[in-house]
């Protein structure tokens, strides 16, 4: 059976015939109907408020489960985050109990000719090219779909980057609502990781207030479950209107972003000193595979004179001064490092090789920072 009795509660603002003859009646209407429109504007802001308590509870709720998990179980911190944890807990039951009562009261409220009329169902389609899945593909598959998808974007990205208006930023990414996605986190945190290297701190907190907005966009559609170019308004609109709690989340995640940024192109920096002072290193080794410099910085200061002179017959003269052993064992190791190249035959003079060039390049380098990959993003 058909259950009519919704239809017996309709709100209609003129549904009297009669009215008071000193109230103008047209205008009891208009104040009646703003009255009821002021009552639906006020409940649609509180669900909007409600579900944005919602999402935050949950968003700190799994951040905190994430901190446990990954803490020692014996770190002093432990019963604080058991504590928050607990606290977040109760809160999402409070949520829970909050959303039912909403319902109840919504499903109660009377209808009137705006919502009578309500549709029961939207659908939006988006007529782009489906977004690709990871399931199935390979480390290095993954590689190449971030490296194709950087060459057909990389100029979008960089715009994307430098915008800074939250009005700005959702009238980009909803008209290239393609950028929604990992790969477009992904560039921005290795471009702010290049930008810090290269000493532009200003530029990369610039480019990084970028990238939270994107992965933000993300994780609420992760929450969500949706596909995130859905997310792009919603986060948007929200960020612009929300509390001074959800901002204050923003801007905390901003700033351990950037903290974590300056720490990885710091050992970003040490690593490629490393990696260069190895390679000179190793394109130093003489013959015997010893390092001129190490060698040479191991002789005796008579030995060192000779050298920095390149005084062939000083050298000999000193070597016989020292002791049998101890000249054989330095001599040696010149001859293994390159620093004393040996006559072929008894008519060949020995000589000294000049390595002074070599030894001073390799105190002082001053190449440049080389840029990060796909490779460096953790």
């Amino acid at each position: 059976m058909v259950d009519y009795s919704k239809w017996k509660d309709i709100e209609i603002s003129d549904d009297e015939d009669e009215t008071h003859p000193n109230i103008d009646t047209p205008s009891l209407f208009r104040w009646r109907h703003q009255a009821r429109l002021d009552r639906m504007e006020e409940r649609k802001r509180e669900r909007e408020e409600h579900e944005q308590k919602k999402v935050e509870n949950l968003r700190r709720l799994n951040q905190t489960k994430k901190k446990i998990s990954d803490l020692d179980p014996n770190s002093p911190n432990m019963s604080s985050l058991k504590a928050e944890l607990e606290n977040l807990e109760k809160e999402e039951k409070l949520l829970q109990e909050k959303d039912t009562e909403l319902k109840k009261k919504e499903k109660l409220t009377p209808w009137n000719v705006d919502t009578i009329s309500e549709p029961g169902f939207t659908k939006t389609v988006i007529n782009t090219k489906p977004q690709r899945k990871d399931e199935n593909l390979t480390e290095e598959e993954k590689e190449e779909r971030i490296k194709e998808f950087i060459a057909e974007n990389e100029k979008l990205l960089k715009q994307f980057g430098m915008l800074r208006k939250y009005d700005d930023s959702k009238k980009f990414l909803l008209e290239h609502n393609n950028l929604a996605c990992e790969e477009t986190a992904n560039y921005l945190v290795i471009w702010c990781i290049n930008l810090e290297m290269e000493g532009k701190h200003d530029l990369m907190a610039h480019v990084a207030h970028q990238t939270i907005c994107m992965q933000y966009i993300l994780e609420l559609s992760k929450q969500l479950d949706v596909d995130p170019r859905a997310c792009i308004g919603s986060f948007f609109s929200r960020i612009q209107i929300a509390e001074k709690t959800y901002k204050d989340s923003f801007e905390d995640e901003l700033e351990q972003f950037k903290k974590r940024i300056q720490k990885r192109a710091a050992e970003k920096i040490q690593e490629a000193v490393r990696e260069q002072e190895e390679e000179e290193r190793k394109a130093r080794l003489g013959p015997g595979g010893l390092d001129p410099l190490e060698v040479y910085e191991e002789l005796p200061d008579e030995l060192k004179k000779c050298f920095d002179a390149q005084d062939v017959p000083l050298l000999q003269q000193t070597i016989a001064k020292m002791p049998e052993q101890e000249a054989i064992y330095y001599m040696k190791r010149c001859v293994d490092s390159g620093l004393w190249v040996p006559g072929k035959n008894d008519d060949e003079q020995p000589t000294m090789k000049e390595n002074s060039e070599n030894i001073e390049s390799s105190r002082a380098s001053t190449e440049a920072p080389p840029q990060v990959t796909t490779d460096d993003v953790d």
